[in-house]
């Protein structure tokens, strides 16, 4: 009567424009968001594509390394017994790094390792709380005690050298295995750096697998297999290797691209020594340098020498390329500048996918021939010159221990 049809039509007209509007806003999202479905569904697929490829890449090079390994080639086995070997899981501190180098026709292995420092032993031998002082005493270990468990130590580490040799071989593959043990470490005396060989040992296939690693005692075990050992290791008192071979100074090997392979996923340290030695010269050729690649390490420690052809700045540089994911040590500096006076040197350059310590930067801000190069810098040359993006692999030290 009082016009309520004409206000409840005019309602019904108002709600019905609201849901048509609401529902065309809804019908508007769900496009887009069928539209955004669709393009991270196919972001997916092609992220799932290339992973795959890249797997396939990986489990075929994984195969071809197989089967080199197992046709006896040189460089196959070389590189899985350096994989093998760095794989031990070892008490922290000491270096899992080794230098491998075979002989397909008697079968002998060759193993290069590196030792802990002798401050790897702690000194002391109890700690104590002082409540009425509130203090932590400690009891320092007698030294004789101190220069036997370093002796115990790097015996151990010969041992199990041998054996995951021995483990990671077949034996018509290898027949011999001599191990040298050396520290890189500075001479009390002269403050040079150092490397000397405190232990040495070589043993047949059929020696070692007569032997009992859980009951024997480690020292005996060496006198038993006729090793060499320095009467004072923890005086770094060096002696002469079993074998030792007479390498040349400048062993050069064939460059191959290794740039050409790189991509977006390319993780530097998971490359092999060799082919991230092959990638660091390649940069070096990029920057205008002219470079040759040596075998791994095997000559002083030097695995690249590089001519800067610039008559101002220019001159010999030696390179050594350390694919690390800890920390690089101080005394690696310390041995690049012994190996630049050793080979009269006007630069050294350290390159590594890890970093650097504060002391090593200091003992490289003193002495300004030398330059570090640490894995974002890396990252950053890569990028620049030889226009790919790598992934170093390192995770940063914390702060304060830079």
């Amino acid at each position: 009567m009082f016009g309520g049809d004409s206000r409840r039509n005019q309602a019904e007209q108002q709600a019905r424009l609201r849901f048509e509007q609401a529902q065309a806003i809804y019908l508007q999202r769900e496009e887009h968001r069928k539209a955004e479905l669709d393009r991270v569904r196919q972001q997916h697929l092609g992220r799932e594509t290339e992973r795959k490829q890249y797997v396939d890449q990986h489990n075929a090079q994984v195969d071809a390394l197989q089967r080199a390994f197992r046709a006896h080639q040189q460089d196959a086995v070389e590189r899985c017994l350096r994989l093998a070997l760095e794989a031990a899981v070892l008490p922290r501190g000491v270096p899992v790094e080794a230098e491998v180098g075979y002989r397909p026709d008697s079968g002998q292995v060759l193993v290069v390792r590196e030792l802990p420092d002798t401050d790897i032993i702690p000194t002391e031998a109890t700690f104590r709380y002082v409540k009425t002082r509130d203090t932590i005493d400690s009891t320092p270990r007698k030294a004789a005690e101190v220069r036997q468990r370093y002796a115990d130590l790097i015996s151990q580490i010969a041992l199990l050298t041998l054996r995951d040799t021995f483990l990671a071989t077949e034996a018509q593959q290898v027949r011999e295995v001599t191990v040298n043990c050396h520290l890189s470490t500075t001479d009390r005396a002269t403050g040079q750096p150092i490397r000397p060989c405190l232990l040495t040992v070589s043993a047949s296939r059929d020696s070692f697998d007569a032997l009992v690693l859980d009951r024997l005692e480690p020292r005996e075990c060496l006198r038993y297999l006729n090793a060499l050992m320095s009467p004072h290791p923890y005086d770094v008192e060096p002696i002469k290797p079993i074998f030792d071979p007479d390498l040349s100074r400048f062993r050069l090997v064939d460059a191959h691209s290794v740039a050409a392979d790189l991509d977006s996923r390319t993780v530097l340290v998971e490359q092999s020594p060799n082919e991230f030695e092959h990638l660091v010269r390649e940069l070096f050729e990029a920057m205008g340098m002219k470079s040759w690649v040596t075998q791994a390490s095997r000559d002083d420690g030097l695995d690249a020498v590089a001519v800067n052809p610039d008559p101002v700045m220019g001159g010999l540089a030696v390179i050594q390329a350390k694919r690390y994911v800890n920390v690089i040590p101080a005394e690696a500096v310390r041995a690049l500048w012994g190996t630049m006076e050793d080979k009269k040197a006007g630069t050294g350059i350290l390159v590594t996918t890890s970093y650097f310590g504060k002391a090593s930067h200091d003992f490289a801000h003193r002495n300004e021939r030398i330059r570090l190069i640490e894995g974002p810098e890396l990252k950053h040359l890569i990028s620049e010159y030889l226009d790919k993006d790598v992934i170093p692999g390192a995770k940063e030290p914390p702060r304060n221990r830079r």
